[in-house]
């Protein structure tokens, strides 16, 4: 990587942060940026994207403040790195309907979001394939390719379900750039070492959409009754337990170090540990590593005046690095 290169990443405020979201999303976004320093870090809130899920505007702002407290209190620093709300940006959707007037249909069609609400349709026995599809929806993928490609981002670090996201950007950028002229840098998919698919205390992946998420931010009895709901199996305390089947075991070892994933591990083999003991050591574990994000993420929620103009002041400065791509697009379409 070079100065020149830009890495990218936005998560949706559909609901409260948990877990999953800081070890399969937020740490690794973090981790790549301070280990690529002569690269340029932005991070956003996608939130007009959770508009296709989230109807109720109250919530909707709470979401918006929970995830940008929740970006800051794990280590986002706004002075060093780009941090701004999407809908802060109107370069982004003003190239989204740009982008829209040369993408296919047949590629939209192609999206596995849409491609999902179709088939569940059918299954259903719907007559309507498109019930319940809205047009955020089926055209998500090109808002998604404004937010890449508005700012030249080279990176995009995003879990394995979103890189099709990824792949139709460039196929939108790369068509783009054959009518028009060289407009945009085409982006690759980055799937950081370090990121993980964290399972949900009922064994399938951690998402609000199943409610088996473990909270990132909340009380202290509220984390360890989310842990103490992880599912295990009928085991006696004393017996041999097999990590790899374990959901403990999987989420622990995505917060302790090495060695002391290593002892868990032998401790569950030779029977010496039971199920709430292990799941007393994975409470200890996380709340003494959320112990100071917890605090400054309370400090940011009870002024959240102050969440604003930190996104605000990122806004300005999305906008300024916005502006010369968009002159760019402008130009070749011949506004």
């Amino acid at each position: 990587m070079n100065q020149s290169d830009v890495i990218l990443t936005g998560i949706k405020p559909t609901g409260s942060p948990h877990i999953g979201n800081y070890a399969g999303a937020i740490r690794p976004a973090l981790n790549l940026a301070r280990r690529s320093p002569e690269s340029s870090a932005m991070y956003f809130l996608a939130d007009f994207h959770a508009l296709t899920l989230v109807k109720d505007p109250a919530l909707f702002r709470d979401r918006c403040h929970e995830l940008a407290a929740t970006w800051i209190a794990c280590g986002l620093d706004p002075d060093r790195q780009v941090f701004y709300r999407q809908s802060d940006v109107p370069e982004v959707f003003e190239l989204s309907w740009v982008l829209s007037c040369s993408t296919s249909k047949g590629l939209m069609n192609r999206a596995h979001a849409y491609k999902a609400h179709v088939d569940q349709n059918t299954r259903s026995g719907d007559r309507d394939p498109d019930a319940g599809v809205n047009m955020g929806v089926y055209s998500y993928p090109i808002l998604m390719a404004a937010d890449i490609l508005l700012f030249q981002a080279k990176y995009v670090p995003v879990g394995k379900d979103q890189e099709q996201h990824i792949e139709i950007a460039r196929d939108i950028a790369a068509r783009f750039n054959r009518c028009y002229g060289e407009v945009f840098t085409l982006p690759l998919y980055m799937a950081s070492p370090s990121s993980a698919e964290i399972p949900g205390t009922d064994g399938r992946k951690m998402s609000k959409a199943y409610n088996n998420t473990i909270p990132l931010f909340g009380s202290r009895e509220t984390l360890r009754r989310a842990i103490f709901g992880i599912k295990t199996d009928s085991s006696a305390p004393g017996a041999p337990k097999d990590p790899d089947a374990s959901l403990v075991f999987q989420i622990f070892r995505q917060f302790a170090d090495r060695q002391r994933t290593e002892t868990m591990r032998d401790r569950l083999q030779q029977g010496l540990i039971s199920w709430k003991e292990a799941k007393e050591e994975l409470y200890v574990l996380i709340d003494g590593l959320l112990d100071r994000p917890r605090a400054m993420y309370d400090e940011l929620m009870s002024d959240r005046s102050h969440i604003d103009r930190v996104l605000e002041a990122g806004a300005g400065r999305a906008r300024e690095l916005a502006r010369p791509t968009m002159e760019k697009v402008r130009q070749a379409v011949g506004r």
